[in-house]
């Protein structure tokens, strides 16, 4: 599918020359988004197709899924995709032709959550570099992974890979941000290693770059592989903006195809709105970034995620070469087919409200309001993409109260930031 161009080279619907392969048939990513819709024991199944075949219609350039753990005994929520070998091919072959029945290429998004897992959902002590505990609710205090058990995560990426293009995925991203393991081994605060994985900058990105290496190895040519890495986690001390600019070089080097840019965690949040008014004022949180890395990067795309809502706001980053590709997560949950909406119905605006619980008054006396919201945002979304899997239409007039029904879906952890 193809849209004709919005004017100028670097229109929403123009098509995107990629390093090899077809050209993605315009600049509009649905980003990751969470689902939690997996059956018992981690294969897709009806409820995903379901979701999938919904965005398909949407006409995006690019799909990349919700985050698919490569581990089953370390996950960041109940209800995740699970990939360590063929055993799900049949489903997970099912789940990629669900979307291309009708959409474009469709990623498979890796994850390992490390110290970020759901200890109900995995029931194992949460793993990471060093034995640094997240400041976030309800956390597990991490073991430090030996060296064997690092080269054994590395190896699972590249299976989950290589079963995803059995499956007939189009590509791999590999989740560098958010908190989750990847960006765990980037950050000083996280990462306290002196030996081959820690200790400067070069040796805290090996794990990194170790990845897309053992991954290229594992896939055939056609398949393409790309990284959703944070500009920053915005911590005192933690991974800086500089750091990122030296990991972009290095994934460059090693024939990256795309860069998806967003950033902070689920202790400084800034993936989820947490910005200054002038920040969110401009729509994407992350374009100041995104503009320092575009010499570096070179013929490698760059997607930023995070905040665009409006048409203007959209084709402003594109005609000034700040991206290449424009990325929506939450819109996509009450506007499925979002693309279509931009560039055939004409909308200049994609609806994604804030969503505060109530009561603030007395809720703010015995918790932090911040954290409060950011879960029940999340919550309120996945409840979104759970009415589509079930065939029903969104409803953006859903009150936040009925989102604590995902408590009782999904527990206490509910609570807990973990998504994509």
């Amino acid at each position: 599918m193809t849209f004709p161009p919005t004017g100028g080279a670097a229109g929403l619907g123009t098509p995107l020359a990629m390093r090899s392969g077809p050209p993605l048939p315009n600049r509009l990513l649905k980003s990751a988004l969470s689902e939690g819709l997996a059956e018992p024991g981690g294969a897709p199944g009806t409820r995903l197709t379901t979701l999938y075949r919904r965005w398909g219609d949407g006409g995006y350039g690019l799909l990349i899924t919700g985050n698919v753990m490569v581990d089953r005994r370390h996950m960041s929520e109940p209800g995740q995709v699970i990939v360590e070998d063929d055993r799900h091919l049949a489903a997970l072959t099912r789940w990629a032709g669900s979307y291309h029945e009708r959409g474009g290429p469709i990623w498979v998004q890796l994850n390992h959550p490390g110290r970020q897992a759901n200890r109900r959902a995995g029931r194992h002590r949460p793993v990471a570099p060093s034995e640094i505990t997240a400041r976030v609710p309800g956390a597990a205090k991490p073991r430090a992974l030996t060296d064997p058990e690092i080269r054994e995560i590395i190896s699972r990426f590249a299976t989950a890979a290589a079963v995803a293009e059995a499956a007939g995925f189009d590509g791999a991203q590999i989740h560098g941000a958010h908190g989750y393991l990847v960006t765990q081994f980037l950050s000083p605060r996280t990462n306290r290693r002196d030996d081959a994985w820690g200790g400067d900058p070069e040796r805290r990105r090996a794990f990194v770059v170790e990845i897309v290496r053992a991954v290229r190895a594992s896939v055939g040519p056609g398949f393409r592989v790309g990284i959703k890495l944070n500009s920053a986690d915005f911590q005192r001390g933690g991974f800086s903006e500089q750091e990122s600019r030296e990991v972009v070089g290095a994934l460059v080097g090693e024939g990256i195809d795309l860069i998806e840019i967003s950033g902070g965690s689920y202790e400084a949040p800034a993936m989820m709105g947490v910005q200054a008014e002038s920040t969110r004022a401009r729509e994407a949180y992350f374009l100041d970034y995104a503009r320092t890395v575009r010499e570096i990067a070179g013929q490698v795309p760059i997607a930023v995620t995070g905040g665009f809502r409006s048409r203007p706001a959209m084709d402003r980053a594109l005609a000034d070469h700040d991206c290449d590709i424009i990325g929506i997560g939450r819109p996509a949950c009450l506007t499925p087919d979002a693309p279509r909406a931009l560039l055939e119905r004409g909308r200049q605006r994609l609806h994604a409200p804030t969503i505060q619980v109530g009561a603030r008054g007395l809720i703010g006396r015995l918790t932090d309001l911040r954290s409060v919201d950011s879960a029940l945002n999340l919550l309120w979304y996945a409840d979104q993409l759970h009415r589509i899997a079930a065939g029903l239409d969104p409803d953006p007039t859903r009150p936040w109260w009925r989102t604590l029904n995902s408590v009782i879906r999904t527990g206490p952890g509910a609570l807990r930031p973990k998504r994509n």
